[in-house]
């Protein structure tokens, strides 16, 4: 069995519980905004499960430019058994980096109020502090970017889980293969509910998505009535409202960054992006492998 990782110092947050765990005793406050309960300080918890980082240096990268002539790489080190560099950025045909590209930043800072100047290093290093890609906020002014990064990041951290050094090809223009695509949770979380999500490919469309929680008996989070009024009542919109919105949203945009955020239901409806984006790029190998992500669990 692998080690389970020391203590980690990540920034305490009450509403990172919520969107996917939580049980229908209990709801946490607010789920609208990550950071709207989050101390000022930080504290130590520890992990409680999820596999231990393999030492190595694990690296990502998509396959072709964008339409905007970019695109991404992601790469981070592990060293005793903690993430001490993370080096995501985009690259143009001469080489050069977003995050130097001047007449970028001006155009997108003057656009959102933010440019890669910003919000890449933001991230970097956000990952390096937290230790966990599921516990890096999204940057406002550049959503997209801040998804692309939750998706590679959590697709390095399982490789470092791992110790699969090869590196990640991402091949973002390639078509859906038909098949059925997985991903589970391992764990479940401290409040109760791990996720899982599967998709199903038809003549390269998604006709299908089921995205929901289960808890220790195999319960399902959307039959769950005390949770669904629970929240429901704190933030305006509950698990038989969210899931299926989401699940639906998939189908009808095919494409997770076109998915809207759920309001009152940020942090789940954020996971949910990130791990459709991993099976899609999953479908656009063919690899109908199951995921199984062996995801952390704190103490509170």
């Amino acid at each position: 069995m692998k080690k389970m990782p020391k203590l980690l110092t990540v920034v305490a947050s009450v509403t990172l519980l919520l969107g996917a765990c939580g049980t229908s005793a209990t709801v946490k406050k607010d789920e609208g905004s990550k950071n709207a309960n989050a101390s000022s300080g930080e504290a130590a918890v520890k992990v409680v499960a999820g596999a231990e980082l393999q030492d190595g240096t694990y690296s990502l990268k998509e396959k072709d430019f964008d339409d905007h002539g970019w695109k991404a790489s992601m790469g981070i080190v592990v060293k005793d058994g903690k993430i001490t560099e993370s080096s995501y950025n985009y690259e143009d045909e001469k080489g050069t980096l977003k995050s130097e590209d001047e007449g970028y930043q001006k155009s997108m800072s003057e656009k959102t109020g933010v440019g890669p100047k910003e919000f890449i290093p933001q991230l970097n290093e956000a990952l390096v502090k937290s230790q966990d890609a599921q516990k890096v906020d999204v940057v406002t002014g550049a959503t997209h970017s801040s998804e692309t990064f939750l998706n590679y990041a959590q697709q390095l951290v399982q490789a470092a889980q791992n110790g699969d050094t090869a590196t990640i090809e991402i091949d973002t223009k390639a078509s859906l293969k038909d098949g059925e695509y997985s991903l589970a949770e391992k764990n479940i979380g401290s409040t109760g509910w791990k996720t899982f999500i599967n998709m199903t490919v038809k003549d390269g469309k998604i006709t299908a998505s089921d995205y929901n929680y289960l808890n220790k008996d195999g319960d399902l989070k959307t039959n769950d009535e005390g949770y669904q009024e629970k929240m429901t009542e704190k933030t305006g919109t509950g698990p038989q409202d969210y899931i299926p919105a989401l699940n639906n949203a998939l189908v009808d945009t095919q494409n997770p960054a076109e998915v809207d955020v759920v309001t009152g239901a940020t942090h789940s409806s954020h996971t949910f992006k990130m791990y459709a984006a991993q099976l899609i790029n999953a479908a656009q190998k063919g690899d109908t492998s199951k995921i199984e992500v062996d995801n952390y669990v704190y103490s509170e």
